[in-house]
């Protein structure tokens, strides 16, 4: 029994940590730049803004941050079918 709250005592440890990261990650930021095209991303792999002659368009950000965070869904699922993610790293705690 202790080592199962022990190990659920971990598993709150790696979620804080997993928020921090992703906290940091957020910050970090990078601008690219084409033609009449301008697009800012995060760290956490997230658009912050797309700009086509000068004009924001949110509604094509938006779009493409779902799609990004389906397809990272779908690859973790993936991965856990594979018998990767947390769980393999945590040795199937």
């Amino acid at each position: 029994m202790f080592d199962k709250l022990k190990q659920g005592k971990d598993l709150i440890k790696l979620r804080q940590q997993a928020k921090k990261l992703q906290g940091e990650l957020e910050k970090i930021e990078h601008t690219e730049e084409s033609d009449d095209f301008k697009v800012k991303v995060n760290g956490a792999q997230n658009l912050v803004y797309i700009e086509v002659a000068g004009e924001e368009n949110t509604r094509l950000k938006d779009l493409i941050n779902k799609a990004m965070k389906n397809v990272q869904k779908k690859s973790a699922k993936k991965m856990m079918e594979m018998g990767g993610g947390l769980s393999g790293l945590l040795g199937g705690m």
